[in-house]
């Protein structure tokens, strides 16, 4: 490689090296994504050959990287994407501080990281104002979040209960046509909070805080008319309200309580020709201080990685539809 820089960074055993460059080679293989740079083991050290830029950009993401390997975290492929894709800007010294900090441990004493510095915003906005927007796609960890926090609020006292409720708008299914009383046609729509509360606290506990009213999950028509004094609350799907129900929730804040809303703009399941009271809510109070929105995008999925593909091919695909509509190349619909 002509006029090409070489570095070369010690290793401290052979097993640093399985774990940075993963089963079969993994890094090697996302790296040739990014680079043209050639990056080999020799010796128990990893040497780095190409253009200035390249070693530069590599030599800090294999810094960081080995720092989390010494330090026991054990690097999955969504992490190493995210660590290349932080590196090239040189910022992937950012994850040092986010994956060293454990925010909650589950019921099963897994400790809960933040993964990405999207999150890291959300969930310093939770801690810091009343009501906070989470708008971002599925798999950005916004409501498994939220709920890690209420837990948290709720074990340190800091509220006497913690309320979850998400519209039930029927997505294509019926409700009238489901088998079983009201509870049991509505408990499908609010498995993800059941899911992110067994998490936390187990199944057993989980029933156990829902028995005393510590825990209260709930479809939102059952919020109209309450005042939710001390109370961590959590709205999932916020997308699915009308700005009425948008609204409607709003206002049931009491005092010394919390409230955070989740939603993905780009999944309205309402009535064609309905509102979603998310937008409305974000035109109409994007203006108030202490009122947090927080956009996360698909570089904070934290899902398989596919996921992230998925999101990004729909978001360019609705780009190009909505280009095509605005110069007139929509295709015709007789």
């Amino acid at each position: 490689m002509k006029n090409a820089q070489v570095i070369r960074l010690e290793l401290q055993n052979a097993n640093e090296a399985m774990a940075l460059f993963g089963p079969r080679d993994l890094l090697l293989q996302l790296l040739q994504e990014q680079s043209t740079a050639a990056v080999t083991t020799r010796d128990n050290a990893i040497v780095i050959q190409g253009s200035d830029k390249d070693v530069s950009w590599l030599e800090h993401l294999f810094h960081v990287l080995l720092e989390l390997i010494r330090s026991g975290h054990v690097l999955s492929e969504r992490d190493l994407r995210y660590a290349i894709e932080l590196a090239v800007d040189h910022r992937a010294d950012q994850l040092l501080n986010l994956y060293k900090k454990v925010i909650a441990t589950t019921q099963k004493g897994k400790p809960v990281y933040l993964k990405t510095i999207g999150q890291k915003h959300y969930v310093s906005t939770i801690q810091k104002k009343d009501i906070v927007f989470g708008i971002g796609p599925a798999g950005t960890g916004k409501t498994y979040l939220a709920v890690v926090l209420a837990v948290v609020a709720l074990r340190e006292g800091k509220v006497k209960r913690i309320v979850l409720t998400r519209p039930a708008v029927e997505a294509g299914e019926n409700l009238g046509f489901l088998p079983g009383d009201l509870q049991e046609k509505v408990d499908p729509y609010l498995r993800p909070l059941y899911d992110a509360l067994h998490d936390m606290l187990g199944l057993e506990q989980t029933t156990k805080y829902i028995e005393r009213g510590l825990i209260e999950v709930a479809p939102l028509a059952y919020m109209r008319g309450r005042t939710l004094d001390d109370a961590f609350v959590i709205l999932d799907e916020a997308q699915n309200t009308t700005p009425e129900q948008m609204k409607m929730v709003l206002t049931r804040l009491g005092q010394s309580a919390k409230m955070v809303l989740t939603g993905d703009i780009t999944q309205v399941d309402l009535p064609r020709g309905k509102k979603s009271g998310l937008r409305e809510a974000e035109r109409i109070l994007k203006g108030i201080e202490e009122i947090g929105f927080i956009h996360l995008t698909e570089h904070d999925v934290v899902r398989h990685p596919l996921v992230q593909k998925i999101i990004t091919a729909y978001s360019q695909a609705s780009a190009t539809k909505e280009g095509d509509a605005m110069y007139g190349n929509a295709p015709s619909m007789e």
